[in-house]
């Protein structure tokens, strides 16, 4: 192990509040499953608790482990946290169908007094239904994604502690919002089915793409913070540059084009298309 692997682990400590609100949120997943799989083990299967718990410990390792202090002192790291927050995290939560086990793991009080009533607040079923529009979903994810790259505003959330917070709710808040179209989770119904959903991944590759391929092969370094700052691992700010994005570009563009084949092998005929079972708690359907 170098000596600078060695100081990032020696620096690093698990974020307590954060660790402890990630274990939390699983706990209440947990308990509601086991009471909801009682009762319809059909559609809350140890799968299903698989998905949500490894969405849960792949979110603790992209902001709570070393990697985010990896992430500080290079760029290359950065983009596998980036992709980790906004390629892997969301389908592995939404897979996990969290709705109905996270209402019922919650306090009975809670859900009567706080959550029912935010739940029943038409405003707030409209706005979810106007944020998970295809097109909606679509330009938030990746319009957020370009805004962030920019040079100004990435230079800033690496300087200030807050603001990359911030940039780190964009990104998963904004990833949800794109992955529920694709996943919708039980539930919910699917709006967008076919070949719209073929067009809907491939677009979002080709941002992907563009963002990429400008990173590997622009001549200079983009983002200043890495260059004003000495790297302990010796390597230049360019190569790092180059590093960061192939590993967006390849990483981020699989999560695109591996379900678009199988939508594309699945709408030939090649994949038969599974069947859907109607549960009597709900109109909605569960995705296979």
């Amino acid at each position: 192990m170098s000596t600078a692997t060695q100081a990032i682990f020696a620096a690093w400590s698990p974020p307590f509040w954060l660790t402890i609100a990630i274990c939390a949120v699983s706990a209440i997943y947990v308990c509601g499953w086991v009471a909801i799989r009682r009762t319809r083990p059909a559609y809350f299967t140890c799968t299903r608790l698989l998905y949500f718990l490894s969405g849960m410990a792949v979110l603790w390792l992209a902001i709570a482990s070393p990697i985010d202090g990896f992430a500080d002192t290079l760029l290359s790291a950065h983009m596998v946290q980036h992709f980790l927050l906004m390629s892997a995290v969301p389908p592995l939560f939404l897979l996990g169908a969290p709705v109905v086990p996270l209402l019922h793991g919650l306090p009975r009080w809670s859900v009567k007094s706080v959550v029912g009533p935010l739940i029943a607040w038409r405003f707030l079923r409209r706005l979810g239904h106007f944020l998970t529009t295809p097109m909606v979903a679509w330009l938030t994810f990746n319009l957020v994604f370009l805004a962030w790259h920019l040079p100004a505003a990435f230079d800033l959330a690496l300087r200030n502690e807050h603001i990359h917070d911030i940039e780190h709710l964009c990104f998963l808040g904004t990833a949800i919002l794109f992955w529920e179209v694709i996943v919708h989770p039980w539930p919910s119904r699917a709006r967008s089915t076919g070949w719209m959903v073929l067009i809907y991944l491939l677009s979002a590759d080709i941002v992907n793409t563009a963002l990429s391929a400008f990173m590997a092969f622009c001549n200079q370094p983009i983002y200043q913070f890495y260059v004003a700052q000495p790297n302990p691992f010796h390597i230049s700010a360019l190569s790092d540059q180059v590093a960061g994005g192939v590993i967006m570009w390849v990483l981020n563009s699989t999560v695109f084009l591996v379900p678009a084949m199988w939508l594309t092998f699945r709408l030939a005929g090649f994949v038969p298309t599974p069947a859907r079972k109607k549960s009597p708690m709900t109109a909605g359907t569960l995705p296979v």
